[in-house]
């Protein structure tokens, strides 16, 4: 008997999805996460899997994990001293950046600080045209001196980015080759090999988050591969990317800048599997864990995706889920300022020692307290047992807040939640406007530990068509990263005019690409089944700053076709922009081949049906809208499909609890999710 695991660390939760190959099944866990012991998660959670259901770790087939330990490293700021080797007179890049203001709408925004100080940045005197021609090698002697200056200082890693080294890295794997001379032990990263791009700006910000993360990534990655050794599971880990796809754990240690998203990525591969198996054509995914709300806008059961998506406040330029964080979540301290004026957030509680109602040691009041306190939350155990709120210390946690406020507990515990809600209604309506969404047209699909807990709160406010709760919200990451396709993006940047002389050029470098993503696939990733290639291109008219990516047929390519690659840019344009222009003369930036390795989906189950009204398990006094009310308390085990009921209501079950508001209707489908919707 074979299983696939998949595993979702968060701040305070670590989710566990296994799916049995012999009958398609899946079995769910949560336990606490260990952020001081990374591993022991896993230990405790494959041993609760054993004892449990008898799934021994030598049984394990595949093995496949999402983490957020790359973005909250940068978030946090605790990654690596980095210094930076720059082309000279280039030595402000970071500084510089794009010259925009962080947010146009708050004209006391500050810009932030630069991962990298300017002292550790250092000139070199080398150059490269803008065609690729060295004019100037590598200064040895200058970098020689910058290395011992940044020994000196501490650092810990260098970051190599010189000019137009997009085009030809010979310059700075020349660097790289003079520090390892001396010092081969030493981590050097050049940009040109974390992800070659045009815009110095761009490549210089996406390596040096890739140096920053990647020492704390790979210690990281090596714990928990001893941690699977140490059970006896006998397959390497699979880690989830931030373009939607897994790689392998060596992969990761060195390309770390591709999984910096990786957890936030799982949840939404696992939405829009979930949607597709529903028939539902746009969903925004709503993923709340401890510390975070992060929302995804899906079409058709497919994620958008872009680049520059910001990791903490900086940007990172490779192909990624196009995800939205917010920086609330069920952990997220509520404090009062210096004004006197309630906040939320970004300081989370976490797993240790987590919301005051965990009775874990944590004093401080959080979101999750705010529910207890109102009576919305605690009367089940959650995360599997692993929790058992204690609805008294989440009170005496937000008196010290009420006294401030000269508010009740209830009148205090509902403020914190409107503060919550507020923040992420703030930055989804954010997101649907970029992508010009309806909100009428999409359902919340709402999972984390908390999103089933918060979504029909948020939904009032977007006044959203519903809210979708799946069978198990709270572990929906493990299984997106469990059934998350082998992929890899590979790139290359041209510049060049489209034209007749172009064409050789065109599919010659697609070749190129293609022997790379298959030997990728085939070789490093030791894939046997089936894959498919996508195709697509960065173009602009000529003169234009900034290019639109433009999917690609592989016959346009392998034909020379010109004119449908025309075709399929102007069109592009005008659907993005309202606008095209037939006549004017075309720019290729860039080609970029995507290849996807597929990985077998599991069926979703269906439940057993009933017209019978449910029976709530009790009613209970909470705090809703301003009053007491009484309401019904159901168990998620006990609904069956076809069954109705209206809100007020929360409905328990192992791993979250859902929170329905007056004026909203449940009905349980086919697949036991709750259907929500506003009368």
């Amino acid at each position: 008997m074979a299983y696939r695991v998949g595993v979702d660390i968060g701040g305070s939760f670590t989710d566990f999805a296994v799916l049995d190959e012999k009958d398609n099944t899946i079995r769910t866990l949560k336990v606490l996460s260990r952020p001081d012991e990374p591993g022991a998660e896993i230990r405790t959670g494959m041993a609760v899997f054993a004892e449990r259901d008898g799934i021994a770790a030598a049984d394990v087939s595949y093995f496949t994990h999402g983490t957020t330990v790359g973005v909250n490293t940068v978030i946090q700021r605790k990654g690596a001293k980095l210094a930076l080797l720059t082309t000279l007179h280039f030595e402000d890049v970071l500084e510089l950046g794009r010259l925009k203001m962080p947010r146009f709408h708050n004209l006391y925004a500050r810009r932030p600080v630069p991962l990298v100080p300017r002292h550790s940045v250092f000139g070199i005197h080398e150059r490269t045209d803008a065609a690729g021609k060295v004019l100037t090698e590598v200064d040895a002697t200058a970098v020689m001196r910058a290395f011992e200056q940044a020994q000196e200082q501490g650092c810990e890693a260098i970051v190599i980015s010189f000019l137009h080294s997009y085009r030809n890295p010979e310059n700075e794997r020349a660097a790289k080759a003079a520090i390892a001379d001396i010092a081969p032990s030493f981590p050097v990263f050049c940009s040109s090999d974390v992800w070659p791009i045009i815009r110095e700006y761009e490549r210089t910000v996406t390596g040096v988050i890739s140096g920053y993360v990647q020492p704390k990534v790979a210690r990281y990655l090596t714990a928990f591969e001893e941690a699977l050794n140490g059970v006896g599971v006998p397959v390497p880990p699979r880690i989830t990317k931030s373009n939607g796809g897994v790689m392998s754990a060596r992969q990761a240690k060195e390309e770390c800048v591709q999984m910096i998203l990786s957890g936030t990525a799982s949840g939404v591969i696992g939405a829009g599997y979930l949607a597709r198996m529903m028939g539902l054509p746009r969903i925004l995914s709503l993923d709340i864990g401890g510390t975070s709300a992060d929302v995804a806008v899906i079409v058709d059961g497919a994620a958008e995706y872009g680049a520059g998506e910001l990791i903490g406040e900086f940007p990172i330029f490779i192909p990624s889920v196009s995800v939205t964080s917010i920086g609330q979540g069920g952990g997220s301290i509520a404090w009062v300022d210096d004004l006197g004026v309630l906040q939320v957030g970004p300081e989370s509680a976490g797993s240790s020692p987590g919301p005051a109602c965990f009775d874990k040691g944590g004093l401080r009041p959080a979101v999750t307290d705010a529910f207890a306190a109102c009576g919305l939350i605690g009367h089940s155990k959650l995360g599997y047992s692993a929790v058992n709120i204690d609805v008294k210390k989440a009170q005496t946690a937000l008196a010290p807040l009420a006294d401030a406020l000269n508010l009740s507990l209830f009148e205090t515990a509902e403020s914190i939640i409107t503060i919550a809600v507020s923040g992420m209604f703030a930055d989804t309506s954010g997101l649907m406007s970029r992508f010009g969404i309806d909100p009428r047209e999409f359902y919340l699909l709402a999972f984390g530990g908390a999103g089933p807990m918060m979504a029909c709160f948020l939904a009032r406010e977007l006044n959203i068509k519903g809210v979708i709760v799946p069978p198990t919200p709270g572990v929906l990451s493990a299984l997106g990263g469990l059934i998350a396709d082998l992929k890899n993006d590979f790139i290359k940047t041209l510049y060049i005019d489209l034209d007749a002389d172009s064409v050789a050029l065109l599919k010659e470098s697609f070749d190129a690409l293609k022997l790379r993503a298959e030997h990728w696939l085939y070789r490093d990733q030791q894939f046997e089944g089936e894959s498919t290639l996508s195709y697509t291109t960065e173009m602009r008219y000529r003169g234009q700053s900034f290019e639109i990516e433009v999917p690609l047929d592989p016959d346009w390519v392998a034909h020379g076709d010109l004119d449908a690659i025309t075709a399929a840019f102007h069109a592009q344009h005008q659907r993005l922009f309202g606008h095209s222009d037939s006549l004017a003369p075309l720019q290729m930036i860039s080609l970029r081949l995507l290849i996807t390795g597929k990985t077998p989906r599991p069926a979703l189950a269906r439940i057993a049906h009933s017209t019978a009204a449910p029976v709530p398990a009790a009613f209970v006094d909470a705090y809703v809208d301003g009053e007491v009310r009484n309401v019904a308390l159901y168990q998620r085990a006990h609904l069956l499909a076809g069954q109705c009921f209206d809100g007020p209501a929360t409905v328990a079950q192992d791993d979250c609890t859902t929170c329905v508001l007056p004026a909203m209707s449940v009905t349980v489908d086919t697949f036991g999710n709750l259907v929500i919707t506003m009368h």
